[in-house]
């Protein structure tokens, strides 16, 4: 079982904050262009995620992409896209990919009426 710690922080007062480790060194060591870089490996790891979340889910749904691209009317072009992590799924395309994940019977039904 988890334990579980409530902790009350005034912003106003820094001295309010939870107590922790941090290794100062390291933090006045890391300069900006290292932030920048790591900024871009996360955006490089959160594409690749994007990527294999989309082909998942077509592929539980056992479609091909050209088949999965006509079920749900976005181009073949945008479904490789996807998978190949060039572009993420956004906004509605995102929300589709959800309730495709969570209940495809449905989404397809849903989609071919």
């Amino acid at each position: 079982m988890k334990k579980i710690i409530r902790v009350s922080v005034d912003l106003n007062d820094p001295s309010s904050f939870p107590k922790g480790f941090v290794d100062k060194k390291l933090l006045d060591a890391t300069s900006e262009r290292l932030i920048k870089l790591h900024q871009q490996q996360d955006d490089a790891a959160a594409m690749l995620d994007a990527a294999q979340y989309a082909k998942g889910v077509r592929e539980r749904i056992g479609l091909s992409q050209q088949e999965f691209s006509k079920r749900i009317e976005v181009s073949l072009e945008t479904i490789r896209n996807w998978e190949q992590g060039k572009r993420s799924p956004t906004g509605a395309a995102k929300a589709l990919l959800k309730i495709l994940d969570r209940a495809p019977e449905i989404a397809l039904l849903a989609l071919s009426a």
